[in-house]
């Protein structure tokens, strides 16, 4: 079972994705701490989340301690790429370029931006006439 297809993480399970995916395993005081940072958050909300999650099958959970130590069971590349097909299937009626351009009109790009999506757009060649 791909546990990446069968469950999409709502917003406060990805805040907690997101600090593990960065931090790599914790345990719940140390995403707590993390996550306290970023909005007013109760220590058991952050706890409940985990361990639905975990039950959900989004983290993996050691128990060999008493102290149990939290880890990611979905990887954030398989996340995003999740997250971005529902985006372009549901709001941009299936369309990649109209995603981009979407995207592209609504930021203000640094040269450095416009740099690096240049050079990542090279690998694609010219179209064929």
């Amino acid at each position: 079972m791909d546990k990446e297809k069968k469950y999409h993480p709502t917003e406060s399970e990805l805040e907690v994705l997101q600090v593990l995916w960065e931090k790599g395993s914790s345990t719940v005081r140390e995403v707590h701490e993390v996550l306290e940072r970023v909005r007013d958050i109760g220590y058991t909300t952050t706890l409940k989340t985990m361990q639905i999650m975990n039950e959900k099958g989004l983290l993996d959970r050691d128990t060999s301690s008493r102290t149990h130590i939290y880890s990611p069971a979905v990887s954030m590349e398989g996340t995003q790429k999740q997250f971005l097909t529902k985006m372009i299937d549901g709001l941009y009626k299936g369309s990649a370029s109209r995603l981009v351009i979407g995207a592209l009109g609504h930021e203000r790009l640094s040269h450095k931006d416009i740099r690096e999506i240049q050079e990542y757009l090279k690998q694609f060649g010219d179209e064929p006439s």
